[in-house]
């Protein structure tokens, strides 16, 4: 991506408030205070996401819903081959990071969502996980609204009544480290001696991690980290974003035709080999 179009992208993304990531969640503690944060298979409401309002369900909610798995079941068809996606110029979210769900996004219809431009056959984002042999599997798609949406306009996009629109708030990020860093994926990863990452002495596999997971090694910070306020935030070197993105929903409709499952907070897990 040349710098303007990544300059466009980055102000369709922040029309609305600071924001720079994707879904993220806890891998677990490893040493500390210092656990690597990435992409988990399973979302919940904490300090950092909140979550949109259950509604009554109706039949149009339950056909819309029906409506959007069949949709995507068609437009997605030639990506269950990943390199299909990538060579269409889906680029993969911090790939270098081990996650449970890798997010292969197409930043000219993330710009459209993040416009208030839905439209349910071109998701922004594919959703990926890596089977036992190391190879994506292909198992949903994450559609993005602006941060400033009501209930009433993501209500219009994906029904509140059988999904949970997501957002991600009070995220710490260290100083240095901006929103083009992760766009590009540049977790600085070079800095592998930063307050809070793994120490040195307590694995000789530390620095190797370290590099590879970057500020997402040091449990303070991120999408999973432990602070969470502006105050601590600041006295720990970092500056707080009070939500990361806009509003967010996954779908995936490849696990037969329950609403539950296809609107559901876990990720699926791929098939055995």
């Amino acid at each position: 991506m040349n710098k303007l179009a990544l300059l466009t992208v980055t102000l369709a993304l922040t029309m609305s408030a600071p924001a720079f990531a994707h879904d993220m969640a806890a891998m677990g503690d490893m040493d500390g205070d210092s656990a690597p944060n990435a992409m988990g298979g399973q979302m919940g409401m904490g300090a950092h996401m909140v979550m949109t309002p259950s509604r009554p369900q109706t039949p149009a909610d339950l056909e819309r819903a029906h409506n959007v798995m069949e949709t995507l079941r068609r437009a997605l068809v030639k990506y269950h081959d990943s390199r299909v996606a990538l060579s269409e110029g889906y680029q993969i979210f911090l790939p270098t990071v081990p996650q449970d769900v890798y997010h292969f996004t197409d930043f000219r219809a993330a710009q459209q969502e993040y416009m208030g431009h839905s439209d349910p056959r071109f998701p922004g984002s594919l959703l990926y996980v890596k089977n036992s042999s190391g190879d994506y599997v292909l198992v949903g798609a994450m559609y993005s609204a602006p941060a400033d949406y009501t209930y009433d306009q993501l209500d219009a996009i994906i029904p509140l009544s059988v999904a949970h629109w997501h957002a991600h708030t009070n995220i710490c990020l260290p100083n240095g480290v901006t929103i083009n860093d992760i766009l590009r994926g540049d977790v600085h990863g070079t800095q592998v001696d930063m307050p809070g990452m793994l120490p040195v002495s307590s694995s000789a596999s530390a620095p190797a991690i370290n590099q590879q997971l970057g500020f997402l090694a040091d449990g303070r910070f991120g999408f999973t980290g432990k602070i969470a306020d502006a105050a601590a935030c600041d006295a720990a070197g970092g500056h707080l974003l009070k939500q990361a993105f806009g509003w967010m929903v996954h779908v995936y409709p490849f696990n037969g035709d329950d609403l539950k499952v296809a609107f559901g907070m876990s990720v699926p897990k791929p098939p055995a080999n």
